[in-house]
């Protein structure tokens, strides 16, 4: 009787505590351009899982849904929305859930981040045309989170000459034409484009290399 008593009240306790799962990790950002995404990983012991994410600013108490990735499968959440500031820091956090069993998982936090610090700038479009006038360049500011700050963006034109030193030219925020004049004619010249934004002291890598021989 005390055995099946026990017995009983064993899976009493399985039924109201079910086993808790691992959870995701790690949680990070990926941040191009503004765009911050949230990733995780999924937990060893998990399939066919559902994931709720939250976030919230540095320093305030309150943890908020994000109301996209409630109940979700995939493994990433765009919060661009929601961290947009640049001045600001934020964390996010992953909780793993199980709807068949209803067990769940601890929340997994990502490490505090900054948009500003920590998103990784594209160089911008680059199209260059050699003419009888000179070098015609045009520059597109990359994708639409920083084109947004069209204002506070700079653009570095890199002149590489085939022998020689390279020369750079910075455009202003609202010019996106150049005219290169002066140059040697029937000359090999290579191009590159740089995106600068000097009030965050951030950079882009530069864009691939443009060539072509003047008229």
């Amino acid at each position: 009787m005390t055995a099946l008593l026990l017995g009983a009240a064993l899976l009493l306790n399985l039924l109201l505590c079910p086993e808790m799962l691992a959870p995701p990790a790690p949680v990070r950002f990926h941040s191009v351009d503004y765009k911050n995404v949230l990733h995780w990983s999924p937990p060893n012991n998990g399939s066919s899982l559902q994931y709720h994410v939250q976030w919230k600013i540095y320093g305030e108490p309150e943890w908020l849904d994000v109301d996209r990735c409630q109940g979700v499968q995939r493994l990433d959440c765009d919060l661009s929305g929601v961290t947009s500031d640049p001045r600001e820091w934020y964390y996010a956090r992953v909780r793993a859930v199980s709807p068949s069993t209803s067990s769940q998982s601890a929340w997994a936090l990502s490490p505090r981040f900054s948009p500003r610090m920590d998103t990784i700038i594209s160089p911008p479009g680059l199209r260059v045309n050699f003419t009888e006038r000179g070098i015609m360049v045009r520059v597109n500011p990359p994708r639409m989170h920083v084109r947004r700050m069209r204002n506070l963006l700079r653009y570095k034109i890199y002149i590489i000459p085939s022998s020689g030193e390279e020369d750079v030219v910075q455009m202003g925020c609202c010019t996106r034409n150049l005219t290169l004049k002066d140059l040697h004619h029937n000359s090999k010249y290579c191009l590159q484009a740089q995106t600068v934004i000097p009030t965050q002291t951030k950079s882009s890598a530069r864009s691939r290399l443009q060539c072509g021989t003047t008229v």
